[in-house]
């Protein structure tokens, strides 16, 4: 069942049965609403390299690395522009396969016929033998719909995978990351050399399509020609204007983001039958900002057996895994709601 196909059923299904505890609304944006900053009413100029570094801060990266530090229109715009060079230099692309439909269609529409690898339940990575190709491996960090951070033994997986070759990367995707810094393992499989980082102010300031990094890795030959793509499509003055703004004026945001999560998150696990909560992985339940929670419970069951709509895995993309995912997105865990198990 493709995303937008869901969508109908579950509001068929809210529908028909008002005892229903909705666990399946998956948009952020229209839950958080309230916490979202305003765009500024004025216009003033702001420089891409300015905001690269101002980026580079926060996070605690060297500002010395602003020159890899390409500035973008968010994940899916720098997505966009590494799959397109991907396909000029003939590289193998591995795509976690239920994480993230839209990934599979930026990379065909690249031209590139990517090849996929399981993160539920748990990631388990590609064992083809490498070879003379680049080779690119795509993560996130935190997993959606996962639910949490790659654990230390995945990061070891991680860097081994990249350790049987040269000619292999990665590409990190931690726009789901709410923090400052950017959590442990990313920063260890960055100090490999090997990756390639994705960040945008989407999920931290819900400003979606609006501004992100592509933190490129120290390859000279990458860097020229990759860096040369990004600056010949850049964001706009409006949209460099907000992101100076969202970083300098909102930078307590992503903290509120996940504040309202974990009470949000709390008032799903009061709701939860006691079978079903003990379902809920104890990583995804503590994970800062976390509203995906995976279940080894199939979502007919859920809603047949305990009255909780899920979200089944296959709206993610494509799953042997049998089980489904909470969320915590839904009306009734919002601030106005009074909960009580």
């Amino acid at each position: 069942m493709r995303f937008d196909e869901f969508q109908g059923h579950r509001q068929r299904q809210l529908d028909a049965s008002s005892s229903l505890l909705d666990a399946a609304e998956t948009n952020v944006y229209r839950a958080l609403a309230p916490i979202r900053p305003e765009p500024p009413t004025g216009m003033s100029t702001v420089h891409r390299c300015d905001l690269a570094r101002a980026w580079l801060r926060r996070f605690e990266l060297p500002e010395d690395r602003s020159g890899h530090a390409m500035v973008c229109r968010g994940v899916r715009h720098g997505l966009g522009v590494v799959f397109h060079w991907l396909r000029a230099v003939q590289a193998r692309l591995w795509l976690p396969g239920d994480v993230y439909p839209v990934y599979f269609e930026l990379a065909r529409a690249a031209g590139l016929a990517p090849a996929s690898y399981p993160t539920l339940p748990a990631p388990t990575l590609p064992r083809s033998p490498a070879d003379d190709r680049p080779e690119y491996l795509l993560l996130a960090n935190p997993s959606k719909p996962l639910g949490r951070y790659l654990s230390d033994s995945e990061c070891d997986a991680v860097v081994s995978w990249l350790q049987e070759s040269p000619h292999r990367r990665l590409l990190i995707d931690s726009v789901y990351d709410l923090g400052a810094p950017f959590d442990a393992g990313t920063r260890r499989l960055l100090d490999t050399g090997c990756a390639v980082l994705l960040h945008s102010v989407t999920k931290g300031w819900l400003w979606p399509r609006t501004f992100g990094v592509v933190l490129l890795g120290p390859a000279q030959a990458e860097l020229a020609e990759l860096a040369d793509a990004f600056r010949a499509d850049p964001p706009s003055p409006a949209q460099l204007n907000l992101a100076d703004r969202l970083l300098t004026e909102h930078g307590d945001v992503p903290r509120q983001v996940a504040d309202e999560l974990a009470t949000r998150a709390e008032r799903l696990f009061e709701r939860l039958p006691d079978e079903v909560l003990a379902a809920v992985p104890t990583a995804t339940r503590t994970c800062p900002g976390n509203y995906f929670f995976p279940v080894d419970i199939p979502a007919e069951t859920l809603r047949r057996e305990y009255g909780v709509l899920a979200v089944p895995v296959g709206v993610f993309g494509k799953s042997s895994w049998s089980g489904s995912v909470l969320t915590s997105l839904a009306d009734t865990f919002g601030p106005s709601s009074a909960v009580t198990r």
